[in-house]
């Protein structure tokens, strides 16, 4: 009898007292495993996770937990070879796998980069501007994120035993919130091995991560209202997770992936010598191999122009009729076996609720001919392509979850569009076209019913990443049937986690709160330009008040013969006397704000390494020759970098003329040494 899986609870490996039930290798029949959870303690492992997982993960900085999921993903990268050999015992091809192993890993190493250029060195998320609240300035509001003190449940499907997890964890950790991973059984096997290279890693804090091998049951019973769940997995699933009491009465945040019938349009522009041609077939024939159809992504409906109808299914079983299936463990298997005898089984179904308004016109729904591979002991199927009659439902109701795809014929794009919409919210849509008003058209006919929507043309096809592939940039989720959750998405997917709060205080106050300057809060003037502190000696409210300048014709004379930037306002009287918003010459903005850095810059080398952007530049008040401009400099924000000598300094910069009125605001971005002078370098 082979092992039996385990699950990491409460900060160790728990077996469970029974033999389990057998996972079975997707291509050969053989035992791979067995699994249970009787007797595990899932009250234990909430309690582990609040208690031990939140505080240690809440401890730390965005940057510092985003340095943990990059030492993560390096760590992985360095045992994909185990992950591999354990993955093709799910049915899937070396490509497969990459998806799966190398994207989830990817995924790791996309939010730690975001977490650290994104996110402050902090444990708050600032979200919007100062709101003001009162006229003098003294009661102002701030929206801000912080960490939920609860515990993300992850429930995920049988197909992507790896990137499931990664996509998930990777979120909810930068957030904050320790996870409990709840994989599918049936491949749940290469989440354990996953889970075990991270906890034997010791590189994330005990608590942050614990696993379920089998059977959750009672685990959501144990939920409470800063809790959360994501599932991913069927309708019917979904459906149970939202009649639970602590979803519906409990306050437990409930976000669900579910049956999506993901279309494919071919644009009425596209004709069969065109480029766009040639790579719609070729998306629509990688998404129904990949994994062997099973893609929460995959394309299901083929949308086509009546007219291209033959030619397309033509084309489309050209290419079918290439595609080898069988033991993956061959290299020459372009698609491996489903991922159980039961899964094929549900596909197959599927196909024959599909029949009844469609005729299959390429594959054999009873068997496959095999490059390598038991018939009878693997869950081998031959991709199906099916051709729906005028009028048919089914293609619209009914999800085959393997490699089958069905062409449905349009007649304009409204057509199209009223097609996709029928399949009630799907994850992702694509559109093969090169021509601009049917793009447009398209894409805000299907926004309203998907997460995703690729324009695929001969333009953007070297670098797309194809109509199925999850981006950890891009939101991943769909509306409707597709469950309406969201995730992924860059840092939306992190605040997701989080709690948007709106705080109403003083500036003094909000300041302290927030960490951030802000405006109308106190500023600390010293005698010490704060040019000349280093991070370590810098603090937020620091502030330099500097000299008056006059701003004279002949400086904005010489700026525009200089710069070349003579539009009129700066250079001809009285067309500029004409204007109303000047009334006269007056100074180029960008002269103000050269003028300012003049007043403020303390020239001598120091901890200032670099001025690296401006941001929010506002010109308020034009400035005429003859007006005498000043600049208040403050520290607004300092942000380390835990990876260089120096960090990051956001300066509040306020322009004001003679009479104390702002004429530009902005803030200076700039690189500062952590101590000074700098440390020295060997040569």
């Amino acid at each position: 009898m082979s092992a039996l899986l385990e699950s990491y609870a409460a900060g160790r490996w728990f077996r469970a007292a029974d033999d389990g039930e057998p996972l079975l290798d997707a291509a050969t029949g053989e035992e791979v495993a067995r699994i249970s959870s009787r007797g595990l303690d899932v009250a234990a492992m909430v309690r582990h996770a609040r208690d031990t997982g939140g505080p240690a993960l809440r401890s730390l900085t965005f940057h510092e937990r985003a340095a943990l999921l990059k030492a993560l993903a390096k760590h992985l990268t360095e045992r994909t070879e185990e992950l591999y050999a354990l993955s093709v015992r799910t049915g899937a091809t070396s490509r497969d796998t990459m998806i799966d192993v190398d994207g989830g890993i990817g995924t790791l190493f996309s939010y730690a980069s975001k977490g650290v250029r994104e996110l402050p060195n902090d444990t708050v998320v600032l979200d919007g501007g100062l709101e003001r609240l009162g006229k003098g300035g003294t009661f102002v509001g701030q929206h801000l994120y912080t960490s939920r003190p609860g515990v993300a449940v992850q429930i995920n499907a049988f197909n992507f035993p790896v990137w499931g997890m990664l996509e998930k964890l990777a979120p909810a950790f930068l957030a904050g919130l320790p996870s409990i991973v709840k994989p599918a059984s049936q491949t749940a096997y290469l989440t354990e091995l996953a889970v075990r290279l991270i906890v034997e890693s010791g590189i994330l804090p005990e608590g942050t991560l614990q696993l379920v091998s089998g059977g959750a049951g009672g685990l959501l019973d144990e939920l409470t209202v800063q809790d959360s769940v994501a599932f991913t997995g069927s309708a019917h699933t979904a459906g149970i997770l939202r009649r639970h009491p602590n979803v519906l009465d409990g306050g437990v945040l409930l976000g669900v992936e579910a049956d999506s019938l993901n279309c494919s349009i071919l644009g009425p522009d596209v004709r069969p010598e065109d480029p766009e041609f040639d790579l719609f077939v070729k998306g629509v024939v990688t998404e129904m191999t990949v994994k062997a159809g099973q893609k929460c992504t995959a394309i299901r409906r083929i949308l086509v122009p009546s007219a291209l109808a033959d030619q397309v299914v033509e084309a489309l079983a050209a290419r079918l009729a290439k595609v080898t299936v069988g033991d993956p463990r061959n290299p020459d298997v372009r698609m491996g076996a489903l991922a159980s005898l039961g899964q094929r089984d549900e596909v197959r179904k599927a196909v024959e609720a599909l029949r009844a308004g469609s005729e299959i016109v390429f594959g054999d729904p009873s068997g496959a001919a095999l490059l390598d591979g038991d018939p009878e002991r693997g869950a081998f199927m031959t991709p199906l392509l099916l051709r729906a009659r005028p009028g048919a439902t089914e293609p619209h109701d009914v999800e085959p979850f393997g490699p089958v795809g069905t062409v449905l014929a349009y007649d304009g794009l409204d057509s199209a569009i009223a097609l996709a919409a029928r399949g009630r919210g799907s994850l992702v849509a694509s559109v093969a076209t090169h021509d601009a008003e049917v793009a447009r058209t398209v894409v805000l006919g299907l926004a309203p019913w998907h997460g995703r929507v690729l324009v695929l043309d001969r333009d953007d096809a070297k670098e797309s990443t194809g109509h199925g592939s999850p981006l950890p940039v891009l939101v991943h989720g769909g509306p409707g049937r597709a469950g309406g959750g969201e995730e992924l998405g860059g840092v939306r997917g992190v605040l997701h986690h989080m709690q948007r709060t709106a705080v109403q205080a003083s500036p003094d106050l909000l300041t302290a709160v927030t960490g951030r300057w802000t405006t109308g809060a106190a500023r600390a003037e010293s005698g010490v330009h704060p040019f000349r502190k280093s991070l370590a000696e810098l603090r937020v409210g620091d502030t330099i008040a500097s000299a008056p300048r006059t701003v004279s014709l002949a400086d904005i004379e010489h700026f525009a013969e200089f710069t070349g930037d003579t539009f009129y306002a700066h250079t001809d009287a009285a067309a500029a006397a004409r204007n109303p918003l000047f009334g006269g010459i007056v100074a180029h903005g960008y002269l103000v704000v050269s003028l300012a850095a003049g007043l403020f810059v303390d020239p001598a080398p120091g901890p200032v390494l670099a001025n690296f952007g401006v941001d929010s530049l506002r010109f308020l008040t034009p400035v005429k020759a003859g007006d005498t401009i000043d600049v208040t400099l403050t520290v607004k924000q300092i942000t380390p970098r835990s990876s260089a000598d120096y960090g990051e300094v956001r300066w509040d910069a306020v322009v004001a003329n003679q009479d104390g009125q702002p004429v530009a605001t902005y803030d200076v971005l700039t690189l500062v040494a952590k101590t000074w002078p700098l440390p020295e370098r060997e040569a």
